[in-house]
């Protein structure tokens, strides 16, 4: 459903971006130093395919790793996501556990 040209990472407003069907799903973030904070998951209530948020993590975290980058999940979603899905655990931080 999700492709990767359809993700858009919106560095102005730092968050990264797909719109689906006119509605914009986003995931914000704060960068510092080498780490990626992902602290808000914003998906429209029209979005009604269950996968979605699933799918549009994944695309975030591929894109994520291809620069190098540690992610620290502030959100409890984005949290729960990370323990549902070990490859992508060991792009925590070290001594950061989920």
């Amino acid at each position: 459903m999700i492709d990767a040209a359809e993700l858009i990472d919106n560095e102005f407003l730092r968050q990264f971006e797909i719109k689906i069907d006119d509605h914009l799903a986003k995931i914000e973030y704060s960068l510092q130093d080498r780490k990626i904070f992902l602290t808000k998951i914003i998906i429209p209530e029209d979005i009604s395919n269950e996968n979605f948020s699933k799918e549009f993590l994944a695309a975030v975290f591929e894109q994520i790793e291809e620069r190098n980058l540690s992610v620290v999940p502030t959100s409890p979603e984005i949290a729960k996501f990370v323990r549902s899905n070990r490859k992508y655990k060991r792009m925590l931080p070290v001594g950061l556990r989920i």
